[in-house]
């Protein structure tokens, strides 16, 4: 598919952007794109360490993100605080995806697919897929909705395309294969999600994953979505 000029990832939990998307964001982003994130929830529950707390499982997992970030070259996080297993399908929630897409307008939006019914799937994974899917459209495009949006500035815009990591039946492969490394090194900037394992251990069924993937259409290694576009 094209490269766009500019695109957005919208992320339940640190790491997972990473781990889902982050050879395609590689890709965009060394051919000109510019990538911005929306990190919804602050991954304060990700932890077996009986001597951790909410508070610090926080501040770690941003800084975390922040560094995985960086080495994929994305612009900007937006972290919206969200505790972690507590996101719901709310105004205020759509609102500040609203926001994020008037302010970044881009033309390609990735997030979880929210529809799945042969794997366990995180329940904050599917409630960002459906709010941003509604986001997207039509709440983004029309100006009545959130229509405060306007004092600051930020006026309707029309997404594109919106692909969905993780769906049921893929679509649409990304070819990584040049990008697998850096994806793997972005993975690595969270070391908080190791569970005891070496840095190469914990990359390792990553390369397996997307080796699956990438046999499935042709490529050393990919990533795979489904993809909805919109008249715009």
């Amino acid at each position: 598919m094209e490269v766009p000029r500019t695109a957005m990832v919208v992320t339940p939990h640190p790491d997972d952007a990473e781990i889902s998307c982050g050879g395609t964001v590689t890709n965009w982003i060394r051919q000109g794109a510019s990538v911005y994130y929306v990190l919804c929830s602050d991954g304060s529950k990700g932890t077996d360490d009986p001597e951790m707390t909410p508070e610090r499982l926080a501040k770690i997992r941003y800084r975390e993100q922040l560094e995985a970030a960086k080495t994929l070259g994305v612009k900007e996080v937006v972290a919206l605080g969200y505790p972690d297993g507590e996101l719901e399908d709310t105004r205020e929630f759509r609102g500040h995806l609203v926001r994020a897409l008037r302010r970044f307008r881009p033309e390609v939006v990735i997030c979880p697919d929210p529809y799945r019914r042969s794997f366990y799937f995180h329940r904050d994974h599917r409630i960002v897929g459906q709010v941003t899917q509604d986001a997207v459209f039509p709440y983004a495009r029309d100006r009545l909705h959130f229509p405060e949006h306007e004092a600051e500035g930020l006026v309707p815009h029309k997404t594109g395309t919106l692909m969905f990591w993780g769906p049921e039946e893929i679509e649409t492969y990304v070819d990584i294969t040049e990008s697998m490394d850096l994806k793997a090194e972005a993975l690595k900037c969270h070391r908080s999600q190791l569970g005891g394992l070496s840095e190469d251990e914990n990359v390792g069924w990553l390369r397996r994953w997307c080796a699956e993937m990438g046999k499935k259409a042709g490529f050393e290694y990919a990533e795979g979505y489904r993809v909805v576009r919109f008249r715009t």
